[in-house]
């Protein structure tokens, strides 16, 4: 039988025997006794006093018992004690290091509520659930484990001697409490009365062995009551149907679901187990022939190849599609695993061991005499896997490298010129080195060739060259693609002939650089000669149009009305051009990536980078007076003017050629550390209405980020 005492906690009026004490609660160190309770008080319960500073209590006097010293919550907004059994009416007294406290108001005391009984029998949600006792009319609430209360005005009856209530969806078996409606509400609890509250049972699942995606069904009881259902992983299932007599369960296995018990999840929070451990079944698969060839596709054969997610060569992920029950697989360029993995949603995977890799095989070189420079041919087989052709130069090697892969069946190349008699090495797109069974015989290059120059050059700039026989060089010429030749007027090679310095002319152009000595012209060596700076590092371009990794400005940053365009094509590539239309806007994308399609790169470290773009004005452009502005936009929505880079006195001009202006990041405002990847991209063109600002002919290129 549990009992409880209806009552309430009483605001202190005054006191008695602590008048010199603060009544200040909030500023000092006093103690004070705002409300003491429960009065009319439970004998066995709890009192309490709520107040400032209590915690310095020592002691607390309640007639008819001994001073009470054990106090079972002290903190210094409450402190509590147990009323003992024999404690009588009257005024109590909460003893402090600084005096007593006595509250005006007496601790009153009444007859215990009784809860005699409750429900002993398993109920379910939504049936009716009875307590009995006494003096259950003054109870306000009943709550069930985890909190789930029902306050008076749903209980279906309730009078002095019982209280019926329907039994919450989300109610546990365990014991139960009652309270009053005070504001601080007297709590009893059933102790030994324990609510039994039926929960789902899993009888069966079926079948145990199953494919992701397919359905499994659970049998048992009371599935009305489950919220979900979770499969190993903790995957949960979107939905599922429960029977009509509540009896089963039919859900849809999660693709990514993984081998283990199946949990439901009650509404009342209980997880109920299964014993059966779900499998889940995995692919099979088989290849007819396990010798592969780098970049070629393979047929895997087998069952339920449809739950493969990622086909793996050790590190490298291999592209695949799925058709007729078959994987289609691309064998990674550089692969070199010796088996390919199949992995599902389901974290599980399986392998193809023992594979092997094709390799090139060499039938000839032809002709096996010559002279370094010369061209050879190897014939074979499979020989579109080669990347590189190294040869023996003295102690060292020299190598061609390819472009793009050669024809399978021969390779036609010009031997370096400091290449050495001895074998050949081919080197395949996955590093694998394929020696050749012949020798060559190689006899010194005689021609002066050029092993190492720069890509691009400012007019009448001092050019540096390396290469071998540089100082039998007698005349140096700079063919134009126009068809102009300008010979070098001074040239001075070094000593041991391997290093050649020049001049290059004042002419802007795309050249050849030939090298003449006593034997006759070298190869040809291209070299640009213009006011743009050559790209340091191609991975820090912005936009360059030409289609690189995504990053052409006709799919994704341009030709809006018309308005611009991509031009170009010819020797020195696609770039960007303001076309010959209206120009007559006030704010106009002139690039627009807004969707972040290309791959941007970052830098991290911004104090030891520049921007840099190539542009050129066919037209000298009147500097207006009014607002304006092209701004290039970057790395997270920051903008930036690059009209003043471009101002020559009252205009904006490159005297019609292609330059490259250069800018500090640091001059650049809001730019992050790293830069952001993020945001919109592009150039902004923007005005106030009545200026006149035509940008017809304006040309920009290879907008990149560049070490200082």
């Amino acid at each position: 039988m549990c009992l409880i005492l209806v009552s309430a906690l009483f605001i202190v009026s005054a006191c008695d025997n602590g008048d010199d004490l603060s009544t200040d609660q909030m500023t000092d160190t006093g103690i004070t006794v705002k409300a003491f309770g429960p009065s009319p008080a439970l004998r066995g319960g709890e009192l309490r006093f709520v107040g400032t500073n209590v915690d310095k209590a020592t002691a607390v006097v309640i007639p008819g018992v001994p001073e009470i010293t054990e106090f079972t919550k002290k903190e210094k907004t409450e402190v509590r004690v147990i009323i003992p059994q024999t404690a009588q009416p009257g005024y109590v007294i909460l003893r402090t290091s600084q005096g007593d406290i006595t509250p005006k108001t007496m601790l009153t005391f009444l007859e215990p509520i009784v809860i005699e009984s409750i429900t002993s029998s398993k109920v379910k949600a939504g049936d009716e659930f009875e307590i009995k006792g006494d003096y259950l009319n003054l109870i306000a609430r009943v709550v069930f484990q985890e909190n789930v209360a029902i306050d008076s005005a749903d209980f279906v009856s309730q009078n002095r001697e019982k209280i019926v209530v329907k039994v919450p969806l989300k109610a546990r078996s365990g014991e139960i409490m009652i309270a009053n409606g005070e504001e601080i509400p007297v709590e009893i609890y059933s102790g030994d009365l324990q609510a039994d509250i039926v929960e789902p049972v899993i009888v069966s699942i079926t079948p145990s062995t199953v494919k992701a995606g397919s359905d499994i069904t659970i049998t048992g009881t009371d599935f009305d009551l489950v919220e979900k259902v979770i499969f190993g992983g903790e995957k949960n299932a979107s939905k599922f149907t429960v029977s009509e007599d509540k009896k089963s369960i039919t859900v849809t296995v999660p693709a990514d679901a993984q081998d283990g018990p199946v949990m439901l999840v009650a509404y009342s929070g209980a997880e109920i187990v299964s014993e059966t451990s779900l499998t889940l079944k995995m692919p099979v698969a088989a290849i007819e022939n396990k010798k592969v060839k780098n970049g070629e596709n393979i047929t895997v054969t087998g069952t339920d190849l449809d739950l493969v997610t990622a086909v793996w060569f050790d590190e490298l992920e291999a592209e695949f599609s799925y058709a007729d029950g078959k994987l289609s697989v691309t064998v990674p360029e550089t692969a070199v695993s010796n088996h390919i993995k199949f992995v599902t949603a389901s974290s599980k995977d399986l392998s193809i061991t023992g594979i092997t890799y094709v390799v090139p095989a060499i039938s000839s070189i032809a002709p096996t005499s010559i002279t370094a420079g010369d061209n050879i041919t190897i014939t074979g087989t499979n020989l579109d896997l080669v990347r590189e052709i190294i040869f023996s130069a003295g102690e060292g090697t020299a190598s061609v490298t390819l472009a793009s892969a050669p024809d399978a069946g021969s390779i036609i190349l010009q031997s370096p010129f400091t290449a050495t008699s001895g074998k050949v090495d081919l080197k395949t797109v996955n590093e694998t080195i394929v020696t050749s069974s012949q020798s060559l015989t190689i006899a010194p290059a005689l021609l002066a060739a050029i092993t190492e120059m720069p890509e691009a050059v400012k007019p009448g700039a001092l050019v540096t060259v390396k290469g071998i026989n540089l100082s039998t060089v007698t005349k140096i010429e700079f063919r134009y693609k126009n068809g102009t030749i300008i010979p070098a007027t001074s040239f001075l090679p070094n000593q041991d002939g391997t290093s050649l310095q020049m001049y290059a002319p004042a002419a802007l152009g795309k050249v050849d650089l030939i090298l003449i000595n006593p034997v006759g012209p070298s190869v040809a060596y291209p070299l640009s000669i213009g006011l743009t700076d050559p790209i340091a590092d191609p991975s820090l371009i912005i936009f360059d149009f030409e289609d690189v990794g995504g990053n052409n400005v006709l799919n994704n940053a341009c030709d809006w009305g018309g308005i611009c365009g991509v031009k170009g094509g010819d020797e020195s590539g696609h770039f960007f051009e303001v076309m010959p239309t209206s120009t007559n806007i006030t704010g106009y994308w002139y690039i627009a990536d807004n969707w972040i399609e290309a791959p941007y790169p970052s830098i991290s470290g911004i104090t030891d980078y520049v921007l840099k773009m190539d542009i050129r004005l066919k037209n000298d452009i009147p500097v207006p007076s009014g607002w304006h502005v092209l701004n290039i936009r970057i790395a997270g929505n920051v903008e930036y003017n690059i009209m003043p880079y471009l101002q020559k006195g009252s205009v904006y001009t490159t005297e019609g050629e292609w330059k490259t202006i250069t800018i500090p990041l640091t001059d650049i405002p809001g730019l992050s550390d790293p830069t952001s990847t993020g945001g919109d991209w592009g150039l902004i063109y923007n005005k106030d209405a009545s200026v006149s600002f035509p940008t017809v002919g304006l040309c920009i290129d290879n907008i990149r980020y560049e070490l200082k």
